[in-house]
Protein backbone atom coordinates (compact mmCIF):
# COMPACT_ATOMS: atom_id res chain seq x y z
CA UNK A 1 0.00 0.00 0.00
CA UNK A 2 1.79 3.15 -0.59
CA UNK A 3 1.78 6.29 1.64
CA UNK A 4 -1.41 8.05 1.29
CA UNK A 5 0.77 11.41 1.50
CA UNK A 6 1.74 9.63 -1.86
CA UNK A 7 -1.51 9.72 -3.67
CA UNK A 8 -3.61 11.99 -5.50
CA UNK A 9 -5.97 13.79 -3.27
CA UNK A 10 -9.51 12.11 -4.95
CA UNK A 11 -8.05 8.75 -4.41
CA UNK A 12 -6.84 9.24 -0.61
CA UNK A 13 -10.04 10.55 0.04
CA UNK A 14 -11.80 7.34 -1.53
CA UNK A 15 -9.56 5.34 0.65
CA UNK A 16 -10.12 7.45 3.86
CA UNK A 17 -14.34 7.04 3.37
CA UNK A 18 -14.11 3.62 1.78
CA UNK A 19 -17.37 1.72 3.57
CA UNK A 20 -15.58 -0.98 5.29
CA UNK A 21 -18.23 -3.65 6.29
CA UNK A 22 -18.26 -4.75 9.74
CA UNK A 23 -19.35 -8.27 10.64
CA UNK A 24 -19.66 -8.99 14.27
CA UNK A 25 -22.19 -11.74 13.76
CA UNK A 26 -19.79 -14.69 11.85
CA UNK A 27 -20.01 -17.77 13.14
CA UNK A 28 -16.49 -18.79 14.52
CA UNK A 29 -16.18 -22.55 13.80
CA UNK A 30 -13.28 -24.19 16.23
CA UNK A 31 -11.12 -26.91 14.65
CA UNK A 32 -12.22 -30.09 15.32
CA UNK A 33 -8.60 -31.79 14.90
CA UNK A 34 -4.74 -30.53 15.29
CA UNK A 35 -3.42 -28.44 12.26
CA UNK A 36 -1.04 -31.22 11.63
CA UNK A 37 -4.10 -33.50 10.71
CA UNK A 38 -5.54 -30.79 8.69
CA UNK A 39 -6.03 -30.35 4.99
CA UNK A 40 -5.65 -26.89 3.75
CA UNK A 41 -7.04 -24.54 1.48
CA UNK A 42 -6.15 -20.63 0.35
CA UNK A 43 -8.87 -18.40 -0.30
CA UNK A 44 -7.74 -15.21 -1.24
CA UNK A 45 -9.47 -11.71 -2.25
CA UNK A 46 -6.10 -10.76 -4.36
CA UNK A 47 -8.15 -11.17 -7.32
CA UNK A 48 -5.44 -13.98 -8.79
CA UNK A 49 -6.27 -16.78 -11.71
CA UNK A 50 -3.89 -19.56 -13.71
CA UNK A 51 -2.48 -18.46 -16.78
CA UNK A 52 -4.67 -18.72 -19.56
CA UNK A 53 -7.65 -18.39 -17.62
CA UNK A 54 -9.87 -15.74 -17.43
CA UNK A 55 -8.76 -12.37 -15.34
CA UNK A 56 -11.03 -10.93 -12.99
CA UNK A 57 -12.34 -7.25 -13.80
CA UNK A 58 -12.97 -4.30 -11.92
CA UNK A 59 -16.05 -5.46 -9.60
CA UNK A 60 -16.36 -9.30 -10.47
CA UNK A 61 -17.78 -11.31 -8.05
CA UNK A 62 -16.65 -14.60 -9.41
CA UNK A 63 -14.43 -16.81 -8.32
CA UNK A 64 -11.31 -18.54 -9.82
CA UNK A 65 -9.93 -22.18 -9.53
CA UNK A 66 -6.29 -22.51 -8.86
CA UNK A 67 -5.52 -26.43 -8.79
CA UNK A 68 -3.27 -26.79 -5.46
CA UNK A 69 -0.38 -28.21 -7.18
CA UNK A 70 0.00 -25.52 -9.69
CA UNK A 71 3.31 -24.30 -9.57
CA UNK A 72 3.54 -20.23 -8.64
CA UNK A 73 4.97 -19.15 -11.78
CA UNK A 74 1.52 -19.78 -13.33
CA UNK A 75 -0.72 -17.96 -11.13
CA UNK A 76 -1.46 -14.53 -12.20
CA UNK A 77 -2.64 -11.30 -10.44
CA UNK A 78 -5.38 -9.49 -12.60
CA UNK A 79 -6.61 -7.46 -9.58
CA UNK A 80 -4.79 -3.84 -10.46
CA UNK A 81 -5.54 -0.55 -8.18
CA UNK A 82 -3.80 2.67 -7.84
CA UNK A 83 -4.16 1.71 -3.82
CA UNK A 84 -1.96 -0.77 -3.79
CA UNK A 85 1.71 -2.03 -4.79
CA UNK A 86 1.52 -4.88 -7.04
CA UNK A 87 5.38 -5.40 -6.77
CA UNK A 88 5.93 -7.61 -4.12
CA UNK A 89 3.18 -9.96 -5.25
CA UNK A 90 5.10 -10.04 -8.90
CA UNK A 91 8.32 -10.85 -6.89
CA UNK A 92 7.26 -13.79 -4.94
CA UNK A 93 3.17 -14.73 -5.07
CA UNK A 94 3.63 -16.38 -1.38
CA UNK A 95 3.61 -12.90 0.04
CA UNK A 96 -0.24 -13.33 -0.52
CA UNK A 97 -0.67 -16.57 -1.32
CA UNK A 98 2.06 -18.64 0.12
CA UNK A 99 1.37 -21.83 -1.72
CA UNK A 100 5.21 -22.85 -1.29
CA UNK A 101 5.16 -22.34 2.43
CA UNK A 102 2.32 -24.18 2.75
CA UNK A 103 3.81 -27.32 0.82
CA UNK A 104 6.90 -27.07 3.15
CA UNK A 105 4.50 -27.16 6.28
CA UNK A 106 2.93 -30.05 4.53
CA UNK A 107 6.12 -32.41 3.54
CA UNK A 108 7.40 -31.28 7.47
CA UNK A 109 4.24 -31.93 9.01
CA UNK A 110 2.80 -29.07 10.22
CA UNK A 111 -0.44 -29.56 8.26
CA UNK A 112 -2.16 -32.67 6.69
CA UNK A 113 -1.76 -31.79 3.40
CA UNK A 114 -3.70 -29.03 0.98
CA UNK A 115 -6.78 -29.11 -0.38
CA UNK A 116 -6.85 -30.22 -4.33
CA UNK A 117 -7.94 -26.52 -4.93
CA UNK A 118 -7.73 -23.12 -3.63
CA UNK A 119 -10.01 -20.13 -4.95
CA UNK A 120 -9.58 -16.54 -5.38
CA UNK A 121 -12.06 -13.89 -5.39
CA UNK A 122 -11.82 -9.98 -5.96
CA UNK A 123 -10.79 -7.76 -3.35
CA UNK A 124 -11.55 -3.92 -2.36
CA UNK A 125 -15.26 -4.64 -3.70
CA UNK A 126 -18.23 -2.21 -2.90
CA UNK A 127 -20.57 -4.37 -3.69
CA UNK A 128 -20.02 -8.05 -1.96
CA UNK A 129 -24.42 -9.09 -1.60
CA UNK A 130 -23.45 -11.24 -4.59
CA UNK A 131 -20.42 -12.61 -3.24
CA UNK A 132 -22.13 -12.96 0.42
CA UNK A 133 -25.12 -14.61 -1.48
CA UNK A 134 -23.80 -17.13 -3.99
CA UNK A 135 -19.68 -16.64 -4.37
CA UNK A 136 -19.26 -17.27 -0.52
CA UNK A 137 -21.94 -19.96 -0.22
CA UNK A 138 -20.55 -21.97 -3.43
CA UNK A 139 -16.92 -21.87 -2.64
CA UNK A 140 -17.45 -23.08 1.05
CA UNK A 141 -19.64 -25.74 -0.70
CA UNK A 142 -16.80 -26.80 -2.94
CA UNK A 143 -14.22 -26.97 0.04
CA UNK A 144 -16.64 -28.99 1.85
CA UNK A 145 -17.13 -31.57 -1.21
CA UNK A 146 -13.08 -31.28 -1.55
CA UNK A 147 -12.99 -32.39 2.60
CA UNK A 148 -10.64 -29.06 2.91
CA UNK A 149 -10.78 -28.81 7.23
CA UNK A 150 -9.81 -25.34 6.74
CA UNK A 151 -8.51 -22.17 4.55
CA UNK A 152 -6.24 -19.69 4.91
CA UNK A 153 -7.88 -16.54 4.09
CA UNK A 154 -5.25 -13.94 2.46
CA UNK A 155 -6.29 -10.25 1.10
CA UNK A 156 -4.74 -8.33 -1.90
Amino acid sequence: MPRLDRLPRILRSTLLTFPAQVNDTAPFAPLQMPLSACRLAIVTTAGLHVRGDTPFIGGDPTFRIIPSNISAADVLQSHISLGFDRTPIIRDLNVTFPIDRLRELASGGQIGGLAPNFYSIMGAMRKTSRIEKETGPAIAERLRNERADAALITPT
